[in-house]
């Protein structure tokens, strides 16, 4: 196939972009190169004769149009976004920006080029979201494709309108919409400012490492490798207008997932102290959500998938990547708003 992903250059758009041209699909990996994003994510295929990268901002309508008329995909991955909701909390007019004006931008465009193609039926537009669109779970339940929305932070808000914004061109237009809601990703190349990364760092740096309240909000985390695979896997065998959600069935607290950092860094670099001293817990975050699940059952039946790697197993294995890649870290932690804490403007 021919895809054209969008922020290909970020943390999940580049685990795709690699899984794709593994399996032999010709992508061109379109990215604006904001602060999350880096070229050096896809250094490995980018000598590939199955490769081509098109810097271009999904708001930018014009250069859409030229691009995904150029390039003629076959489907069109989405996944460009802002994503951190500390900064949506600081800043939610980006998130709004390109998370709702971006992604209807693009619509429009995918439409435009759909239309002009005679309406092909084998053309996907494929959105890719998150589960905290549905908001907040308690102790129990999880949340499946019919849970109602319930965004509680800009960014979720966010994320939600572009969702509802892919299935009413689905439903007006008729153009082939697939959505896909995914829970905690982690692992390689995930931009240094999220939970996992920023324990890392700090905790090699000698640094305290901050944990919201008590650390007791429960994740369920998801390998990004696995997660491309999934993506992959929709976009090859899921049903038109259909919803799947894609977890991990790694539910943890945050604060098991600092402890078990900590351990494993103690493990593979020993320090003079145990890493689990440096944990300092800090103000929690305004609305911050308890508890996410994903109940997985609708992509195992129907198309066969289930995360392959245990969350020990990725966990071990992100911290060794992380080790192993200090100048791709490094140069990262000097942008903006990177090893500050930000979301307390609220």
């Amino acid at each position: 196939m021919r895809l054209l992903v969008t922020g290909a250059a970020g943390f999940i758009g580049s685990a795709v972009t690699r899984q794709a041209i593994a399996a032999g699909h010709d992508v061109c990996a379109l990215d604006a190169l904001t602060y999350a994003a880096c070229l050096d994510n896809l250094a490995s295929v980018s000598t590939s004769e199955h490769y081509s990268f098109a810097q271009v901002d999904i708001r930018d309508r014009d250069s859409l149009d030229r691009v995904i008329g150029g390039f003629q995909p076959d489907a069109i991955m989405h996944l460009a976004a802002e994503s951190h909701v500390d900064r949506s909390i600081d800043g939610p007019g980006t998130f709004i920006d390109t998370n709702v004006m971006g992604t209807f931008h693009l619509l429009e465009a995918a439409r435009a080029y759909w239309t002009q193609a005679g309406k092909p039926e084998t053309f996907r537009f494929h959105h890719v979201s998150t589960d905290e669109v549905y908001g907040s779970l308690g102790e129990t339940g999880m949340f499946t494709e019919d849970t109602p929305y319930d965004p509680r932070s800009p960014y979720s808000a966010s994320k939600a309108a572009s969702d509802h914004l892919a299935r009413a061109w689905a439903e007006t237009y008729g153009l082939p919409v697939i959505v896909t809601n995914c829970s905690n990703n982690y692992g390689p190349f995930q931009f240094p400012e999220k939970l996992i990364p920023v324990v890392i760092l700090r905790a090699l740096a000698g640094e305290d490492i901050p944990v919201y309240g008590a650390g007791e909000n429960v994740r369920d985390w998801l390998y990004v490798e696995d997660h491309a695979d999934a993506l992959l896997t929709v976009l090859g065998k899921g049903a038109l207008g259909r919803t799947y959600n894609i977890g991990g069935e790694n539910e943890a607290k945050n604060i098991d997932i600092v402890r078990t950092i900590c351990r494993l860094l103690d493990e593979k670099r020993p320090g003079n102290t145990p890493r689990e001293e440096q944990i300092a817990f800090v103000t929690d975050r305004p609305g911050h959500d308890m508890r996410y699940a994903i109940d997985p059952e609708r992509i195992r039946t129907e198309l066969g998938w289930r995360p392959s790697v245990t969350l020990e197993e990725g966990l071990s294995a992100t911290v060794d990547w992380y080790l192993e890649n200090e100048d791709w870290w490094r140069a990262l932690r000097e942008r903006t708003g990177v090893g500050q804490r930000l979301g307390t403007k609220a």
